[in-house]
């Protein structure tokens, strides 16, 4: 063995514990792309796919259990954001044929279900309804939640899917540049533990806590050991230059920004004090007390912009209460999901919009931020205000800005003049 063998040696892979795919097996509605990052993943065992918007998890992630339960035998268990259930269902049943996920609630649903693949929700999970050790096979939709590594998602979720045998996360946002972020999928994945790959990779800022930076000497081989349970992909093309782009280009984007005036000297203080304004950016209390007070000034501005364009569809996005009800009585037309309302309901006026059936969509980014596929029939949203999640607010653009949308989109984000900082 020459030097450069023996350093080879050194360099930290992921293990694979999975196993090698019949790629003839592999359901034939799968694009060569998705065929690949399937078999890659089940031969690995535990893996993120890192794709970005429209170029379908969904499919992947179902494929996945299937193939590891075929194998294995058992069951699995696709973990959702609550509002995607629709998208799993269609695409098992309507692009790959197979049979319908069952949603489930808790271990006895489990274990009563016919169903192979089954689907719940986060909480259910963390919230111990769910016991992912039963599972052979689990996929984690929208795997961002693992995001921060003192939540009580994450350190949950560590130790209940630990040791399952076929792990998969799936997210469009992993943020590459957030290194602490990496190694907590790693470590939900048993990739690596988390206090080794920092000890391994990063050196400690002194002067500045949680700042990590990569050793110069190191970079390299990060990258390479990221690369070994994680798929990045912008498009197809990214995996093979001989596959087709086409279907896979945004469409254009325009943003339009409404900055609405604000009334000075009627902003009053506890103390009674009047003040000449409230500065929104001053800090979240600040910033709740503009959104409350300027409620019917934004969705006068919405209302324009909806009747402006009265044969668009449009997704309203707000995040108060108040601000439902505010829309509902200025657009009586709206079709409307919150949090209380029946599950069911819930789901069947997401798929109702998704499909062109309603054309006015109000909603919370918590709610439909993630996973939902509007693209087919509308390409306009309304941000009725700002707030300091850049996560969230990307992730809801991205319900109509992706792949196979043929119309331009149109993003109208209105916020008050006090609150330009944010």
């Amino acid at each position: 063995m020459d030097y450069i063998e023996f350093l080879k040696t050194k360099i930290e892979l992921a293990p694979e514990s999975g196993f090698e795919v019949d790629r003839s097996k592999i359901n034939k509605a799968l694009k060569p792309h998705q065929e690949d990052a399937v078999a890659w993943a089940l031969r690995g065992g535990r893996r993120a796919l890192f794709e970005s918007f429209g170029l379908g998890k969904t499919v992947q992630e179902i494929e996945f259990c299937y193939q590891a339960i075929k194998k294995e035998g058992g069951k699995a268990l696709i973990v959702l954001p609550l509002g995607v259930k629709q998208e799993f269902t269609q695409d098992a049943v309507n692009v790959l044929g197979y049979e319908k996920p069952k949603y489930v609630r808790n271990m006895q649903e489990v274990k009563e279900a016919s169903e192979k693949i089954l689907l719940t929700n986060y909480e259910r999970v963390r919230d111990g309804d769910i016991d992912p050790s039963y599972f052979t096979a689990t996929s984690l939709d929208e795997a961002s939640v693992l995001r921060s590594f003192g939540s009580k998602t994450y350190q949950t979720f560590l130790d209940k899917f630990k040791s399952v045998k076929y792990k998969l996360v799936a997210t469009a946002t992993p943020s590459p540049n957030r290194y602490k972020e990496l190694i907590h999928y790693a470590g939900y994945l048993e990739v690596m533990d988390t206090g080794q790959a920092l000890t391994r990779f990063f050196q400690r800022d002194s002067t500045k806590a949680n700042n990590l930076t990569l050793y110069p000497n190191m970079e390299d081989e990060f990258w390479l050991w990221v690369s070994s349970w994680a798929l990045f992909i912008t498009r197809p093309s990214d995996l093979n230059p001989k596959y087709s782009d086409d279907g896979y280009e945004l469409p254009p984007l325009t943003v339009n920004w409404h900055e609405l005036p604000i009334k000075y000297g009627d902003a009053v203080e506890k103390n009674g004090q009047i003040s000449l304004f409230n500065e929104a950016a001053a800090g979240l209390k600040e910033a709740a007390q503009v959104k409350r007070e300027s409620i019917d000034t934004r969705v006068a501005k919405m209302k324009e912009i909806v009747e402006a364009s009265p044969e668009d569809h449009f997704v309203l996005w707000h995040d108060l209460e108040s601000e439902r009800h505010a829309i509902k009585k200025a657009l009586p037309e709206v079709v409307e999901i919150y949090g209380s309302q029946d599950y069911e309901t819930r789901e069947q006026r997401v798929i109702d919009f998704s499909q062109g059936r309603t054309k006015l969509f109000a909603t919370k980014k918590s709610i439909s931020g993630s996973g939902c596929n509007f693209q087919r029939y509308c390409h306009r949203e309304i941000f009725l205000g700002i707030d300091y999640e850049f996560n969230d607010f990307i992730q809801a653009i991205h319900r109509c800005y992706r792949f196979l949308q043929t119309e331009q989109v149109v993003i109208d984000i209105i916020y008050m003049e006090n609150e330009r900082e944010i």
